[in-house]
């Protein structure tokens, strides 16, 4: 009987090892983490601040090499094994099926919204002069941003640039978005209006993994995990 990629996690973690040389020694910021992230979830991993919460997200969008273990990635019909893919196939791999948001929006200053909307686009070989254009223009009005389409960063609130950012990870459709304290810097009106736009993404069929310090923010997500001096956790496991 064969199994297609559909019937699989889209992300599984398999006893992934992330070591740290420093002056002291070694230093373990993973150990041994296996996770399975299935499609459409909206998953949270919850952690105090040096947990591993970063790491982990590292790990599966492939911006830093593990020590050991398998990062899988079950997408377009195909399973992808995530780090042995080349720097440059990694980089275009990432940019076509993962939008990431940062906590710190990372806007580029000198483009205006919708160029920075465009940004991704462009990196992953997709511009196209009239349709990009579209493209960010209808995600900024998803985000209800259109009629600031044509400022810089600096002339909009932070949520405002939070919301942009979102924009971008959107840029070019991918079904994983990734997601990085994206209300930590925000107050709290604002970061729930964030957060309810990720529950209408989930609810449209994207699947969402969301790291935050917050505990309570457990029951908004469809499944949550914690993590502790990089060991992953559920509550199962803590009964």
């Amino acid at each position: 009987m064969t199994t297609t990629t559909e019937s699989l996690p889209l992300i599984e973690l398999r006893n992934v090892v992330k070591n740290y040389q420093s002056e002291a020694g070694v230093f373990p910021a993973l150990k041994n983490v296996n996770l399975n992230i299935e499609r459409g979830e909206f998953l949270g991993i919850i952690g105090k601040s040096g947990a591993g919460k970063s790491t982990l997200l590292n790990m599966f969008t492939g911006v830093d090499a593990l020590t050991s273990g398998e990062v899988i990635v079950n997408t377009n019909e195909e399973s992808i094994s995530l780090h042995s893919l080349n720097e440059n196939d990694l980089a275009l791999w990432r940019g076509r099926t993962m939008g990431v948001i940062y906590q710190s929006f990372q806007l580029l200053p000198m483009l205006t919204l919708a160029q920075n909307v465009m940004m991704p686009m462009d990196m992953s070989d997709l511009y196209h002069p009239r349709k990009s254009r579209e493209r960010a223009l209808e995600l900024l009005d998803m985000v209800e941003l259109i009629d600031h389409a044509h400022k810089l960063p600096s002339l909009i609130s932070g949520g405002q640039q939070q919301r942009v950012a979102i924009a971008r990870a959107l840029a070019n459709d991918p079904p994983v978005i990734v997601a990085d304290e994206p209300t930590g810097s925000l107050d709290s009106i604002t970061a729930d209006h964030i957060f309810k736009l990720f529950e209408r993404l989930v609810q449209s069929g994207r699947t969402i993994v969301m790291v935050t310090h917050d505990k309570g923010l457990m029951p908004r997500f469809s499944r949550h995990v914690e993590i502790a001096d990089g060991e992953l956790f559920s509550e199962a496991d803590r009964k």
